[in-house]
């Protein structure tokens, strides 16, 4: 593991200000275990609070536009977000691949932006079931990723954390194998030698996502290269969410 765990809850479409207790009981819990690096991404509209009540964990975004502002109706600028108090910004996530049509070129696009305003990258990757099942999930998450990072990434090992998500495990209660994780998670590492260089790379987090949770998290954290989650809906609430981190702090002391 390149560094100590990171686990990262993605709350989505989900939070008014009534789950700031949430917030603030996973800070109090983050600060008695320092040993996992521990982040929420609320949505835009509790950035600024969670960010304000919170005093360990980081607090990050789960999108922004790819320009800096403009006649944009509903959009957000990465610096709109970093101003609220985001230090990393998530990009494209599955759902915002699938939903909104975004394409790797955009992303790409996005994460210049998100650069370029001071936040860190967490940058999603995933293959749907068919890809899977065709045995081509490898080749298609590896040439995803590559072409969804931006072209100039000076210092990899400060700004960029790759996400692993199968899109047929997201929120579907299913998940790869441990041998099936560390595979993709291995293959992810040798793209990112091959552009970043040994020293570069292996500083570079890889978290896995879709349907982790407190029972499946121990083993799903001890495959090959993996440094994290990238938790949804076992993070709405911070006994689930705990329950992630306990598990990764005993991967430490394991």
């Amino acid at each position: 593991m390149a560094e100590r765990p990171y686990i990262v809850g993605n709350w989505k479409m989900n939070g008014t200000r009534a789950m700031l207790a949430q917030a603030r009981a996973i800070d109090r819990a983050a600060q008695n275990m320092m040993k996992v690096e521990v982040a929420l991404a609320p949505p835009f509209t509790l950035i600024h609070a969670v960010h304000r009540e919170v005093e360990q964990i980081g607090v990050g975004a789960q999108d922004c536009h790819p320009g800096p502002d403009g006649a944009n109706t509903g959009d957000v600028s990465a610096a709109m977000v970093a101003d609220a108090g985001a230090k990393f910004v998530i990009l494209g996530h599955s759902e915002r691949r699938r939903d909104h049509g975004e394409s790797n070129a955009l992303v790409a696009q996005k994460a210049v932006a998100a650069l370029q305003a001071g936040m860190r990258l967490i940058l999603c990757v995933g293959e749907t079931e068919e890809t899977r099942d065709a045995g081509k999930a490898e080749a298609f998450v590896t040439r995803q990723l590559k072409a969804s990072l931006p072209e100039t990434l000076e210092s990899p090992a400060d700004s960029l954390t790759v996400a692993y998500e199968p899109v047929w495990a997201i929120g579907t209660g299913r998940t790869p194998t441990v041998e099936e994780i560390g595979a993709m998670h291995c293959a992810i590492r040798a793209l990112l030698v091959d552009l970043y260089g040994a020293e570069q790379a292996a500083q570079v987090r890889i978290l896995y996502g879709g349907s982790v949770n407190a029972e499946n998290a121990r083993d799903l954290l001890a495959a090959d290269e993996v440094g994290g989650a990238l938790v949804g809906g076992a993070s709405l609430t911070a006994e689930n969410f705990l329950g992630i981190v306990v598990a990764a702090a005993d991967t430490v002391d394991s």
